[in-house]
């Protein structure tokens, strides 16, 4: 059952592309950053991407297929591969710095947005040809990622989300809603090179595996889980000792409040399925266009 409705949605795809005016498809590269619990300034959380690590900015990967629905809406359905990461040696936040924990996410993303063209040329240098244009648009939507927390322990990456580190058995797959902005060129009719940033509000606070408060067990026996200890028996110089002990069992070891996020921003490239638009049919519906049809006019006697 379930191969004949992949057999009948792949059919319905095919026919639509072929049948439809104005298809492209395209893949991007993009730099990829988390607002969470990991890294930051000297104070507390912030919002948005003044608390970002700009050091632990990273990859993402992917691709895309856009229908223009409408003349200013084009719905985008896009499945990105992307890596998060961040460590607390890098954070100003002497609290953070005594937690020690470090993380790894690879994500796999996708989303079904619209996309709103405020802002449209679609004759570039007015050659009348109508062969290079330009569309600026701000899109929000629907989406999902699978997340898959790492860290690094003793030289080996261990994952996290098995091991309940704060009592809490998370789930992987968490939905999200992507919006931003973005523009791309429009060249020879065909080809598309465009810019696009794009914000994901997740229902997660588990991308970086921080949440909550430490477990009430014994930190001898989760060293992965209480990684204050690991300074303890090094040699670095710890301004205020306390702060290690602060990292223990019941105590506060990560923001409830706020829900992680994640920003991607960079570059894109489409290629657009020949057929009829509204963007390609404006040099055949002018005044003087050859497939104009004049009536014809008979005189009266």
């Amino acid at each position: 059952m379930k191969k004949l409705s992949l057999i009948l949605v792949f059919s319905f795809f095919i026919h639509t592309v072929k049948s439809q005016w104005l298809w492209d498809f395209g893949v991007n590269a993009s730099a990829a950053n988390y607002l969470g619990d990991i890294g930051g300034g000297a104070g507390t959380r912030k919002n948005f991407v003044s608390d970002m690590k700009l050091a632990e900015t990273r990859w993402n990967f992917g691709g895309f297929v856009r229908y223009k629905w409408r003349p200013k809406l084009s719905l985008k359905l896009a499945v990105d591969y992307l890596r998060l990461q961040g460590d607390d040696k890098l954070s100003a936040n002497p609290g953070r710095q005594a937690r020690n924990f470090n993380f790894r996410n690879d994500v796999y993303d996708v989303g079904f947005t619209g996309e709103y063209f405020f802002y449209e040329n679609n004759d570039l240098g007015n050659t009348y040809r109508y062969r290079n244009g330009f569309r600026a648009y701000i899109f929000a939507g629907v989406g999902g990622f699978m997340s898959n927390p790492k860290t690094l322990y003793k030289g080996q990456y261990v994952a996290l989300q098995p091991l309940a580190t704060e009592g809490y058995q998370y789930r992987k797959f968490v939905a999200n809603i992507p919006m931003g902005m973005g523009f791309y060129f429009t060249f020879n009719k065909k080809h598309r090179i465009g810019f696009e940033l794009n914000y994901r509000k997740t229902f997660t606070d588990y991308l970086d595996d921080i949440s909550g408060n430490y477990p009430n067990v014994d930190p001898s026996t989760e060293p992965i889980i209480f990684r204050a200890q690991e300074l303890k028996n090094s040699n670095l110089d710890i301004d205020n000792p306390g702060l290690l002990d602060s990292h223990s069992p019941g105590s506060k070891r990560g923001e409830s409040q706020h829900k992680d996020s994640y920003i991607t921003m960079g570059f894109s490239y489409a290629y657009v399925l020949r057929g009829k638009s509204s963007f390609y049919r404006t040099r055949n519906t002018g005044f003087f266009s050859k497939k104009r049809k004049m009536r014809k006019i008979r005189a009266k006697f």
